[in-house]
């Protein structure tokens, strides 16, 4: 089973070869759920402005994303934006850390970039279940992150457990069972004693679940499909834990329809190979007829088969 990995590749190989050899750039990409990105030297070789358009930033910022980003990047993040993008870094070619394996590991830091603007909500429910705790009792607010057209992620923390729901939809007939296929899968694998300390997996169709079924305007389609992780204590107490458990669950979503459309392509290329050797059994099965020749009196030749 393939792993989508959390950081941008795009900006990590960038940077790599940028801090070899400075050169001018203006590379525009897009990463998994439309996240826009902007990769320039507006003003010299040595000095790249990364900038990244997400389409939840509003709501991101409500729940702690400045924080997280000041915490992460300090002087590089930059107090106006790029225009049309949500937030900018100044990364500064000339003041990088002298070491190898400190300059990978600022460069991994900034292909993080998508990566921690998302994990406010998931820190800040992480540090609410903490006060919840004490208390034995009561739940925090439920957050909603509008990361796509007509898909959201909604947490809540309560004093025992945080609770991250997905709802997602399947435009394809075949996309819903495929996605029922690995769901169940989620569902069933947690029995396995090996795993039992993984968070609970629970999936719904059309119906949302009891947490959210009060929000407005949810979708309660066929084709709309929720999935709720139930994440206790021992998946956020420790720090590099709960850093782990932020970077897998945030990509759920991408890694449930990459898997499908993958399955589909598996499927669709064996379909195809068998039709193949489907068709040369039967070229092998024609007949061959037999033809004779036939001389008339006048000496013509007469073919008959």
């Amino acid at each position: 089973m393939i792993l989508l990995e959390p950081h941008n590749v795009i900006i990590q190989t960038t940077l790599s070869e940028k801090i070899i050899k400075p050169s001018s750039v203006d590379v525009q990409f897009v990463d998994y759920d439309g996240v826009r990105f902007h990769l320039s030297t507006p003003e010299r070789k040595t000095l790249l402005l990364l900038s990244m358009h997400i389409r939840c930033w509003d709501e991101l910022v409500q729940y702690g994303a400045l924080d997280v980003l000041q915490r992460e990047y300090g002087a590089l993040l930059q107090p106006q934006p790029e225009p049309e993008y949500n937030v900018s870094l100044a990364i500064d070619l000339e003041q990088l850390p002298a070491s190898n394996e400190d300059r990978e590991s600022f460069i991994m830091s900034l292909a993080l970039f998508k990566r921690n603007a998302l994990a406010a909500p998931f820190e800040h429910a992480f540090t609410s279940q903490k006060g919840l705790e004490s208390a034995a009792a009561g739940t925090g607010d439920l957050m909603q992150i509008h990361y796509r057209d007509e898909e959201a992620i909604y947490i809540q923390a309560s004093h025992d457990r945080v609770t991250v729901i997905f709802s997602t939809v399947f435009r394809d007939e075949t996309d819903r069972i495929y996605g029922k296929v690995f769901l169940q899968e989620f569902v069933d694998a947690r029995r396995q004693p090996s795993i039992q300390n993984a968070p609970q997996v629970l999936y719904s169709n059309r119906d949302p679940p009891l947490e959210i079924r009060h929000l407005p305007n949810l979708r309660n389609t066929d084709d709309t499909g929720y999935v709720t992780f139930v994440l206790f204590p021992r998946h956020f107490t420790n720090p590099t834990t709960a850093s782990a458990t932020i970077s897998h669950i945030q990509l759920f979503r991408d890694y449930l329809h990459y898997h499908i459309k993958c399955s589909k392509a598996y499927m669709h290329s064996r379909m195809r190979h068998r039709v193949a050797e489907f068709q040369k059994v039967l070229n092998r099965a024609k007949t061959e007829v037999a033809t004779t020749e036939k001389k008339t009196a006048s000496g013509r030749t007469l073919v008959s088969r």
